[in-house]
């Protein structure tokens, strides 16, 4: 048995996969023989590469810019994916943003946005999927968490809950579909090597027992990992070098 999916024929949908983590998640689903429809909200030019980086491997993949944290916009991604490239197999909800605030200077605005961006958009999107899935009797959801859903983190209170919040969904979800071939996992990444750590990257890597920071394509192979294993739902994923347990 292979450990890496054959997902040809399916179709992927990743949200926020412009850059970083997403851009690895969507090219390694396209690797895996997925087509892939490659979701971002300002960087166009971004997701037009990553999506001519899939159609070089012989996929299909399309760009669709959308705020997934507004359920109109996530209603017209979802309808453009499948017009494009087919039913959606499965969905990514990587979308997100880390706005850093400390407690004296967290407003409700922030509170509001970053729940919205990272905890709302993979509701909005998850709702929008999963009927037709569960009407093909197969589905894979895979939501990109942090170890700040259970650790101090260093973003601010309001980005531990909208993650937490994340893994929380996750086994709603995955306990409602299970029966009808629909796995929900969640895979949660700490300190990758992304614009936002680049800063600050020898300063990170020092309080990682591995002794330095992830790559996005370490965080796909998880990906990879909770799409191929039927058996596997509910769960969350840690990526973190070890960081968990210094």
């Amino acid at each position: 048995m292979s450990l890496v999916p054959d997902l040809a024929g399916r179709v992927a949908l990743v949200t926020g996969a412009s850059r970083g983590i997403g851009r690895s998640i969507a090219l390694a689903l396209g690797e895996a023989g997925a087509d892939v429809a490659v979701n971002y909200r300002s960087r166009a030019d971004d997701a037009q590469a990553v999506a001519a980086a899939i159609r070089a491997l012989g996929r299909r993949s399309v760009a669709l810019g959308a705020d997934v944290s507004g359920a109109e916009a996530v209603a017209r991604l979802v309808a453009a994916t499948e017009e494009a490239l087919g039913p959606i197999d499965v969905l990514v909800n990587n979308a997100g943003m880390a706005l850093r605030r400390g407690l004296e200077e967290l407003s409700e605005a922030d509170f509001d946005r970053t729940i919205a961006v990272n905890l709302k958009s993979a509701f909005l999107c998850t709702q929008a999927v999963w009927p037709g899935m569960r009407a093909r009797r197969w589905g894979r959801i895979v939501n990109i968490s942090s170890g700040a859903a259970r650790a101090a983190g260093v973003v601010g209170a309001h980005y531990n809950a909208s993650k937490a919040g994340m893994e929380g969904l996750t086994r709603g979800y995955a306990a409602h579909l299970a029966k009808d071939g629909i796995a929900v996992n969640a895979v949660a990444p700490s300190q990758i090597e992304t614009e936002m750590t680049a800063a600050h990257r020898a300063e990170m890597a020092a309080r990682i027992p591995v002794g330095r920071l992830g790559t996005g394509e370490e965080v796909a192979q998880a990906v990879l990992m909770v799409i191929g294993n039927a058996y596997m739902t509910g769960t969350t994923v840690q990526v973190n070098g070890g960081l968990h347990f210094n």
